[in-house]
């Protein structure tokens, strides 16, 4: 099982405490540090589509130029995320059997 996030954002930081706090093992990957997969992020926007995964909230999304925020697809998802990882909805974890984005520990406990 693989916890992909960022290490200083405060969702990741939850989702961990509560990974250990269950004594979950599991993989960490920074995408800060590490990069984000191009594999994963690719499985993640065809499961999901882009307005899962990018988090357009964050101050990632609204840095983007306005332009590139109104035209943005899949592919300019990609790319974006690819380029800077902080535009990712974080965490997302990665079992076996399931994926999912955000943080939800009642539907983690369905597939852990």
């Amino acid at each position: 099982m693989t916890l992909f996030g960022i290490s200083h954002c405060d969702a990741v930081k939850k989702a961990r405490a509560w990974l250990d706090q269950q004594a979950i093992d599991y993989q960490f990957h920074d995408y800060k540090k590490s990069g984000v997969p191009e594999v994963a992020l690719d499985r993640w926007l065809a499961e999901f589509g882009w307005q899962t995964v990018i988090n357009r909230r964050g101050t990632a999304w609204r840095a983007l130029p306005e332009a590139e925020r109104v035209q943005m697809d899949t592919a300019g998802a990609r790319r974006a995320a690819l380029l800077n990882p902080s535009l990712i909805k974080r965490p997302i974890l990665v079992t076996a059997t399931a994926t999912r984005v955000g943080f939800e520990p009642e539907y983690w406990l369905t597939v852990l």
